[in-house]
């Protein structure tokens, strides 16, 4: 089934799980009284099962509508704020932030069909992801593309951003690779936020609302004008 599917990010973790929860629950067995044994074995299957619940990677049939612009994550859209020419795109924009909290499924993807043109990593805070300063002060991934929209290439921009509980970035692409809308690019472990910045003049709707629920490779964020 689709949604007991894993991530192959979450190796080290299931492994480290399933391995805490057999040596625990072998442990109370052997050791404790049965109602002591009990309860272990009962904590350490729901952190066991938690685990693999968090890492799921269901498959999700992408939207074909052309110049649709998708979630890259599951969450809760945050803002929707205009952006100057001095933003990270290099020109005016629009920039749609998304809250990814434990619940979330944390597999990001890419919101539309281009070509990698680099990727920064910068260290930094672990701020709480829905505090307005996470996105200038924390630990991020910002990847930079470019977009071709009936025969005209445009920069896009969509962020990783580490949060108060989310502690490691993986990102899973390199400069000049060619992706896929709705190809799986990464992951943040364990709460976050990611960012997309698309230009002002290639947006010619917003289909999302502040507060709305998104899926990654699901949701349409925006949808490409006419130009």
């Amino acid at each position: 089934m689709a949604c007991c599917k894993l991530t192959k990010y979450s190796v080290r973790e299931v492994t480290l799980s399933t391995l805490a929860m057999l040596v625990f629950s072998a442990a109370g067995l052997l050791w404790l009284p049965p109602w002591a044994a009990a309860i272990i074995v009962a904590i350490m299957l729901a952190v066991w099962g938690w685990v693999l619940w968090f890492f799921r990677d269901p498959d999700r049939p992408t939207p074909t509508e052309p110049g649709a612009i998708i979630s890259p994550a599951d969450g809760t859209v945050t803002d929707i704020t205009p952006l100057g020419a001095g933003s990270m795109l290099g020109r005016d924009g629009v920039q749609i932030g998304i809250f990814m909290s434990v619940f979330s499924v944390h597999v990001n993807r890419s919101p539309v069909d281009g070509v990698i043109d680099h990727v920064d990593h910068v260290n930094g805070a672990f701020l709480d992801a829905r505090d307005p300063a996470a996105s200038q002060r924390n630990e991020a991934a910002t990847i930079y593309m470019h977009y071709t929209h009936n025969g005209q290439t445009w920069p896009i921009v969509f962020r990783q951003i580490a949060g108060l509980i989310a502690r490691r970035i993986i990102t899973d692409i390199t400069s000049g690779q060619a992706v896929k809308r709705g190809e799986r690019i990464g992951m943040i472990k364990f709460g976050s936020r990611m960012e997309v910045l698309v230009p002002v003049e290639l947006v010619g709707e917003v289909c999302v609302k502040i507060g709305q629920k998104v899926q990654a490779g699901l949701t349409v964020l925006a949808k490409s004008g006419s130009k």
